[in-house]
């Protein structure tokens, strides 16, 4: 079946559906099914017990972003 084909109807909800896919795929989390590692809850909780921050700008600075 071509595009051409469809009515206006069915094109849009193919355009629809297409979306929803690629939002889904953009939004999903790759780590979802993963389990943290000791480690990783180790870094975690002592970053969590930690005073020291650092700003957004600061992060931009680092990463080159700004």
């Amino acid at each position: 079946m071509k595009t051409a084909d469809l009515t206006v109807d069915e094109l849009q909800a193919l355009i629809r559906k297409v979306v929803h896919e690629e939002l889904q795929n953009i939004m999903a989390d790759p780590d979802q099914h993963l389990e943290l590692t000791d480690e990783i809850k180790a870094r975690l909780e002592l970053s969590l017990g930690s005073t020291d921050r650092i700003t957004l700008q600061e992060v931009k600075n680092l990463l080159k972003l700004a």
